[in-house]
């Protein structure tokens, strides 16, 4: 465990239950200035025992929290060439990203949770819609982040949004990736489990890697809105009832094939 990053967390906030692989104990935290929760999958243990090459993936929160010298570093050491905002129009235009600062740098919105939901027809995401709404209507903090996740991801902004996600990874030949919502938690989270997964990162490290959120976001965040296992879990189950699986849902939902599996592998594996 990371000292002195958890000395103010309550005991009721999870932490990851191991450190991170053998270089990167810290979980790929990158020491900005300011931003938070800005961490490289690099070095995490992949298909076939191989790493994930460092400096090409990342998560992170808004970019809009970042300091100049937190936007020069990530222009410069890490050549960002993608940026994925999985927020929704309300937070961009309440913190826009600041990509003047990426010359030539892709931006895709891709907007997991859209204001409205106008339109679901389709039938996984109906059932992930109406969950979250009995889970509102409860008023149950923790019957709502169970039914949160699989909305995040089976909601008909994120069925979208994801997709848009991995075909701009896919499209990202060359330079880091970054992708981020407002704390790097949610949203973000699912995005990261996703990558993670195709690569064939253990699920230990996958888990890991989703708490790890909570030594490094805002303490406020951690606090008050911390990630949780049972969220997390809750996801993975609504995946394994209707789509088989993870796999199922990559293919199914978001049209992932072998191929694309294979190509994002090559790219980001270590040989």
């Amino acid at each position: 465990m990371i000292t002195g990053l958890t000395e103010n967390l309550p005991d009721y906030v999870e932490r990851p239950a191991l450190p991170g692989p053998a270089g990167r104990e810290g979980y790929g935290r990158i020491d900005f200035e300011v931003l938070p929760n800005t961490r490289d999958l690099g070095e995490l243990v992949g298909a076939d025992g191989r790493r994930v090459k460092p400096g090409l993936l990342l998560r992170s929160g808004a970019l809009g929290f970042a300091s100049d010298g937190d936007l020069a570093r990530l222009r410069d050491d890490y050549h960002l060439s993608l940026i994925v905002d999985l927020r929704n129009d309300i937070e961009l235009s309440e913190l826009p990203d600041p990509v003047r600062y990426f010359p030539g740098v892709r931006y895709v919105h891709a907007n997991i949770l859209p204001e409205e939901a106008a339109g679901i027809t389709q039938e996984r995401a109906t059932k992930a819609t109406v969950a979250m709404q009995k889970a509102q209507a409860s008023q149950n903090p923790d019957a709502f982040m169970e039914a949160f996740y699989p909305f995040i991801l089976a909601g008909p902004g994120g069925l979208e949004g994801y997709r848009q996600f991995f075909e701009a990874l896919l499209a990202c030949e060359e330079g880091a990736a970054l992708w981020h919502c407002s704390v790097g938690r949610d949203r973000c989270g699912m995005a990261s489990m996703l990558v993670e997964w195709v690569l064939g990162v253990s699920w230990d490290q996958i888990e890991s890697d989703y708490l790890a959120t909570n030594l490094f976001a805002p303490l406020e965040y951690s606090i008050d809105f911390a990630a949780r296992m049972a969220a997390l879990n809750s996801a993975v189950r609504f995946l394994k009832r209707e789509y088989g699986g993870i796999d199922g849902y990559l293919k199914q939902a978001l049209g992932v094939t072998e191929d694309d599996r294979a190509t994002l592998r090559n790219r980001y594996l270590e040989k």
